[in-house]
């Protein structure tokens, strides 16, 4: 099935979209206003930079209350196929893992799946350079179509080997027409000049292409200069990575608006406790902007990195309500109004972003957030295939979304095997009869068990 996009003359290919099936969600509807707490797990964002840290340290570091969902299993059993040991335990309610690096990153005998988690792929990428034989990667059949090529250019010119869509009967697989997966590196990381070791990389399509070529590169003698050559997305993210660096006692900065640099010097043995997900507990806050009520979100920290933290004002310039105090952070929704925003620092709220103000009182302009027909699906189209199939009017720009509130009516919304569509269409549910979310176990990735939480949520 292909879906005009408005005003572009071009199409979404939304095939397959299967028919309505039992194992579809009902989204709940909210009869009354919400008053609820909803706890979140911990953020992926950071538990995917602390453990390859843990691994690249000089002696045992723990992680409490780490996420516990796909994307970051799949680094924990990356980790252990490099040799590295990871120990999980839970006592009183809390979770911790304890990384013993290995001696040394042994070749993994069998390729390491990377799933659909961007972080895991574009993290270990460099990090393979320390493997003592080649390493194979591999995932999800749409992981190898997620931009790669850039980050791949820039580790060749670092002196590693790499063949994209290796054993597929070709070499050199560019992501925008076929899969780079399987994916064979080889080689150290190897400076042309190592009295100035530095890299350049097109990070216009992923803010993780330069997060990744700083954490691998406290590992080069005399560190690593990572110049980004586009305009690079979610920058709160690229913070993130120096904020984490320098937490485990190396040095890394920001030399300019598209240069950064770390020392080469291994992180030593740390402890952390790991930040709710705040971009996860955005759909349960959003929820109180369209249903009204108040949903409170504990342990929301004062200060952080996380583009999440953009969700406060944005749903206060829709009119809600947001209050932040030693409870947590709590929203309590009032009249919903459309909004003018560009969210390019905070692309991972764009999809309950839209789910919200597809309900608002008057057109809503989201932008800066191109980039996301690269993530788990193209974002932008899928968000205005769903919401236009339940009743809506949303238009792709070339950069973002034109959304006029329309009157929904229920329907099958199809989430692509990604987390935040699902979230979206949870969002929509609250005040539509009838929609049923598929795959909504897709949520797992981020927010196991988000089907119970949202229920409890709307029960309370």
């Amino acid at each position: 099935m292909s879906t005009q996009r408005a005003g572009r003359g071009e199409t979404y290919d939304a095939s397959p979209r299967p028919a309505a099936s039992p194992d579809d969600w009902p989204a709940p509807r909210a009869h009354r206003p919400l008053d609820a707490t909803v706890t979140v797990p911990g953020s992926k964002s950071w538990t995917n930079r602390w453990l390859p840290l843990a691994a690249l340290a000089t002696g045992p570091s723990t992680l409490v209350a780490p996420l516990e969902a796909r994307d970051t299993r799949l680094m924990v059993e990356a980790l252990r196929a490099f040799g590295h040991d990871v120990a999980e335990e839970s006592a009183d309610g809390t979770t911790r893992w304890t990384v013993t690096p290995a001696t040394r990153w042994q070749a993994p005998t069998e390729p390491v799946d990377c799933g659909l988690a961007g972080t895991v792929l574009r993290f270990l990428v460099p990090l393979t350079s320390l493997a003592d034989g080649p390493v194979t990667l591999t995932g999800d059949e749409r992981l190898g179509h997620r931009p790669l090529t850039p980050l791949l250019d820039a580790v060749r010119s670092l002196g590693m080997r790499v063949t994209a869509g290796a054993g597929r009967g070709g070499e050199d697989a560019d992501g925008a027409d076929g899969s780079v997966l399987p994916l064979r590196l080889e080689g150290a990381l190897t400076p042309a000049d190592p009295t100035d070791p530095r890299v350049e990389v097109d990070a216009s399509a992923s803010s993780q292409f330069v997060s990744s070529l700083l954490l691998a590169g406290c590992t080069v003698p005399g560190g690593l200069t990572v110049a980004a050559t586009g305009e690079v997305p979610s920058l709160p993210h690229v913070e993130m990575t120096l904020a984490a660096l320098q937490h485990v006692g190396v040095h890394a900065e920001q030399r300019d608006e598209r240069t950064w640099w770390v020392e080469g010097r291994r992180p030593g043995p740390f402890e952390v406790t790991v930040e709710p997900d705040l971009s996860s507990a955005a759909a349960f806050l959003c929820a109180a902007a369209v249903a009204g009520g108040s949903v409170t979100v504990p342990g929301w920290p004062a200060q952080t990195t996380q583009a999440g933290d953009h969700v406060r004002d944005l749903l206060t310039r829709m009119g809600a309500t947001c209050t932040l105090d030693e409870r947590g952070l709590t929203v309590t929704g009032g009249a919903l109004h459309g909004i003018e925003a560009d969210l390019s620092a905070a692309g991972e709220l764009t999809p309950v972003i839209a789910a919200t103000a597809a309900l608002a009182d008057s057109p809503s302009r989201l932008v800066g957030i191109g980039h996301l027909r690269g993530h788990e699906t193209d974002r932008l189209a899928a968000l205005a295939t769903e919401i236009n199939a339940l009743g809506g009017e949303v238009e792709e720009l070339e950069d973002g979304l034109l959304i006029t509130p329309r009157p929904l009516h229920g329907g099958l919304f199809h989430t692509y095997a990604d987390h935040r569509l699902a979230m979206a269409g949870a969002i929509l549910g609250l005040r539509t009869e009838g929609v049923e979310v598929e795959d909504i176990a897709t949520t797992g990735k981020t927010v196991p068990g988000f089907d119970r939480l949202w229920d409890a949520m709307v029960d309370a």
